[in-house]
């Protein structure tokens, strides 16, 4: 009976190192949480045994605790780092051939996939909960992949342009034939970034000729603007404009400019508006200009805050909320099945998951630009295997002695 009993021994100290030595395999994996081999006597008697006669059998496994305590949390700087400072899971959807599931990691490196989903390093979206404009959660709240657009806002075509300018009435008038490629043939230009209805940036450049004056003593002064996009005029042969002696425009600062194909939809007509243009003895200058059109914004980036609201910045100023990211807590972590990865799932020892998020009750401090470590302490785990290896040698030599008494039996002469 001694043999089974050491054998037990040896059992209970081998189970000991197996876990100590994934502990410390796992040192460095970032959301890993140690184990710890807890272990029973086992004792054989019945109601009719006598409790003062009775000897141990051995040793069993009891069970391998999980130690959820917090790991070292270590700054990164990627947004999408996210650790938990206090209880909690981020739940993600994995891929299975029996199709998706939730599991739940304390390993919080996500980033952006190919298809704009935020996963984890093994392909699993993060869940979130889907938000409001301005960030709030309808309900009781609705869990989805978070997928971050990769641009913001409509294109819109420019259809209004404004241009306040002061021109140099004491400029001379060409005598030359106008070619935008000789700046002696105008007196001045300007360049004004424009879009079309795909939100492409064009540039519309306008240049100001000052025409001969009637009068050489007269100090009103004409002038037509020629415009033109790309190699492209509109209004072919410029539009005519006039200020009086005072420099003031006479007339109606504002007139439209057409492209030759007005037909094309991707080239509608512009309204040119020179209100406010003046033609004085100073240098050519732009007061102001503005225009209507814009492009889609470009992805720029993207942040979570300490709420969990996740933010996608693009490049036209949008800031748009994708979600909220939820958490998951368990009213017995330990009894969660490891599935390996990082990933837990839920048991009948575990319960089911509580839903939740950062800051609630329940739920701890979600902190971005951080990871958190393993919790495994190496000082701790070698001091324990030296005892585990101890545990082990003593086993053996009690197993050794057994067979050594069993030997000296078997040679026992009559």
């Amino acid at each position: 009976m001694s043999f089974y009993t050491s054998l037990s021994g040896l059992q209970a100290a081998q189970t000991d190192m197996s876990t100590i030595s994934h502990n410390l395999a796992n040192v460095s994996t970032n959301g890993f949480k140690k184990s710890r081999s807890e272990f029973t006597d086992i004792m054989a008697s019945n109601f009719t045994s006598d409790p003062r006669r009775l000897t141990g059998s051995g040793a069993a496994l009891a069970q391998n605790k999980q130690m959820f305590g917090a790991g070292s949390l270590v700054t990164t700087g990627s947004s999408l780092d996210l650790a938990i400072a206090g209880d909690g899971f981020f739940p993600v959807k994995t891929t299975a051939p029996g199709g998706t599931t939730i599991a739940y990691t304390r390993n919080g490196s996500f980033g952006v996939d190919p298809n704009r989903f935020i996963t984890d390093a093994q392909g699993s979206r993060l869940q979130a909960y889907a938000v409001e404009t301005d960030g709030t959660v309808p309900g009781a709240g609705t869990l989805i992949d978070v997928r971050v657009p990769d641009s913001s806002g409509a294109a819109i075509a420019t259809s209004k342009l404004s241009l306040k300018a002061n021109l140099n009435a004491g400029a001379a008038a060409s005598d030359v034939e106008f070619d935008r490629t000789n700046p002696a043939s105008y007196g001045s230009a300007t360049t004004t970034t424009i879009y079309d209805a795909a939100g492409n940036p064009q540039t519309l450049t306008n240049y100001f000729v000052r025409k001969a004056p009637a009068d050489a003593t007269s100090t009103a002064s004409e002038w037509t603007v020629h415009s033109f996009v790309g190699d492209v005029e509109l209004n072919e042969g410029g539009t005519d404009i006039a200020f009086d002696s005072s420099g003031n425009l006479l007339g109606s600062g504002t007139f439209s400019l057409a492209f030759p194909d007005a037909g094309d939809a991707t080239r509608a007509p512009i309204s040119f508006d020179l209100t406010g243009t003046t033609a004085g003895k100073q240098p050519f200058s732009v007061a102001s200009r503005a225009q209507n059109g814009a492009a889609p914004g470009e992805f720029a980036g993207i942040t979570v805050d300490n709420s969990g609201i996740i933010t996608a910045s693009y490049s036209n100023g949008d800031a748009v909320k994708l979600g909220k990211v939820a958490l998951a807590n368990f009213v017995n972590p330990t009894g969660l099945r490891q599935t390996g990865g990082q990933y837990w799932s839920a048991s009948g020892l575990s319960g089911t998951a509580t839903m939740g998020a950062a800051n609630e009750n329940g739920f701890g401090k979600l902190m971005s630009g951080t990871i958190e470590g393993s919790n495994v302490d190496i000082t701790e785990e070698l001091v324990e295997l030296i005892a585990a290896q101890r545990n082990f040698q003593a086993n053996a030599k009690a197993l050794d002695t057994s067979s050594q008494i069993s030997q000296t039996i078997f040679n026992i002469r009559a």
